[in-house]
């Protein structure tokens, strides 16, 4: 062999790097997951543009804004509170927040997190406020679509069923389902609120954490707690 064929028979530069790069290639996503992932993507970019333009005095953004949301916001809040006009003038509340206090959202982090947080900080204030005062729901909880409803941009919702673990996971019909939307009201708030936004609204452990503050570690072991409260009220109901 001459020394050009020597040559010509060792790999050039581009087909190292080519190799290198394969090599080093993530893997391709599903296609689901890449719908979520651009999906989540878009509605992002939208929230961008409608913060911005209400920055600027658009009210039409925040009406829009409003539509987007209210229904999770509001399912957010009746399933902590278990009161449908309670739930009604906090979601109110919750926007006029976001209203005034725009000008302060500075999008380090995602405007959907943000509000959420809004939201979940305001609910755990007004059960603050009602506790000792002789509070008690007025509806029961199973009884309102609007408590079911996820919204066009949130996550599937969870059967209850599949993450509550135990043998009501096997439970036919609405029974335990309706028992399930009872008993959440009455869990201490903190785990309230991590039930309805993994279990109920089926948020990502990184969504949950950005509207908590929680550390990874606190929020897994709470969460765990919470359903296990949640798994000992439902215990009647399963004998």
């Amino acid at each position: 062999m001459n020394a050009e064929d020597n040559r010509a028979s060792q790999p050039s530069a581009a087909d190292s790097a080519s190799v290198a790069g394969s090599a080093d290639a993530e893997p391709e996503l599903d296609p689901a997951e890449k719908k979520r992932r651009d999906a989540r993507a878009a509605r992002d970019a939208r929230d961008r543009r409608l913060v911005r333009r209400l920055k600027q005095g658009d009210e039409r953004a925040f009406q829009e804004l409003v539509h987007t949301y209210q229904d999770r916001i509001f399912g957010l809040v009746y399933r902590m509170i278990g009161n449908r006009q309670e739930a009604e003038d906090i979601a109110q509340e919750v926007f006029i927040s976001v209203y005034r206090g725009i000008a302060n959202y500075r999008g380090e982090g995602r405007f959907y997190t943000w509000l959420y947080r809004i939201a979940s900080n305001t609910t755990k204030n007004r059960l603050k406020y009602l506790k000792g005062r002789n509070f008690h729901r007025a509806d029961d909880i199973d009884e309102s679509p609007a408590a079911h409803t996820k919204g066009k941009d949130g996550g599937p919702v969870v059967a209850l069923q599949s993450v509550v673990h135990g043998p009501e996971a096997t439970v036919q019909g609405n029974r335990l389902e309706q028992a399930i939307q009872r008993e959440i009201a009455n869990l201490e708030p903190e785990h309230r609120l991590l039930i309805v936004l993994r279990d109920i609204q089926g948020h990502t452990y990184a969504e949950i954490l950005a509207i908590t503050g929680l550390q990874q570690g606190t929020l897994k072991s709470r969460l765990h707690r919470a359903r296990l409260a949640l798994k000992v009220r439902l215990e009647p109901y399963l004998e």
